[in-house]
């Protein structure tokens, strides 16, 4: 029966993707380096273990969305999901090294991405844990199938550098808001009305100390940020 055990040798961004998506290089061995297996049907989750790592001054007051204030991390600050990916293991003997694909997103209403972007630099603790199909070949019985043990899983420190190249080549300078509907088309209004070329000048329009346009009024930047505040 095989007995496989996983190890994480890396990670980097896909350039070409149609999202965002890290490559986890996953190395696999089968204690039985003479058995024969003909695929896998890889499940994996992944964990984000934010209480293994230190956090700086800076990080501590881009994290007061997730956690709240320092004082109160003993009891705010846990592991979080991060995402669910997927593989399909070709034939091996012995030991094989497969691409994990794992979707990433720059949602700022996504935790994830609230919890990465926040980083300065270092690594995030992940834990991988594993599950799925194996199928299997044997000189008795021929073609065997059986189910990975829910206890294999493996921890990788990815480094903050290599989320922050993925986002750079997928949205350079960038960053996403979501907005409901409603609120986006009494924003767009407002920017169609004041003549504002860009969507990043009617926001600074907004912004306390900022005049992009002389016809924005006070009146119309009180209405908005309610909007904002509403939708956030």
């Amino acid at each position: 029966m095989p007995d496989l055990n996983f190890h994480v040798e890396g990670a980097a961004a896909v350039p070409y993707s149609a999202a965002p998506l890290l490559a986890f290089k996953l190395r696999i061995t089968n204690a039985d380096a003479a058995e024969l297996i003909q695929s896998v049907s890889l499940r994996c989750q992944i964990q984000i273990e934010a209480t293994r790592r230190k956090y700086g001054r800076e990080e501590q007051e881009k994290l007061l969305d997730l956690f709240g204030e320092p004082e109160r991390w003993s009891r705010t600050l846990r592991a979080m999901l991060w995402t669910h990916a997927g593989v399909i293991v070709t034939p091996f003997q012995g030991n094989t090294t497969v691409d994990l694909p794992v979707p990433c997103t720059f949602d700022f209403n996504v935790a994830a991405a609230k919890y990465f972007a926040a980083l300065e630099d270092g690594e995030v603790p992940l834990n991988l844990m594993f599950s799925g199909t194996i199928f299997y070949e044997t000189v008795e019985s021929g073609l065997q199938v059986e189910q990975i043990p829910w206890d294999r899983e493996t921890k990788y420190r990815l480094p903050v550098q290599v989320w922050k190249e993925m986002m750079d080549i997928y949205y350079p300078n960038s960053a996403w808001l979501c907005l409901q509907r409603d609120v986006f088309d009494r924003l767009s209004q407002y920017k169609m009305e004041r003549g504002i070329p860009t969507w990043e000048q009617t926001i600074e329009s907004l912004l306390p100390g900022q005049e992009i346009n002389s016809r924005a009024s006070n009146e119309g930047e009180l209405e908005i940020a309610e909007l904002l505040e509403q939708s956030s």
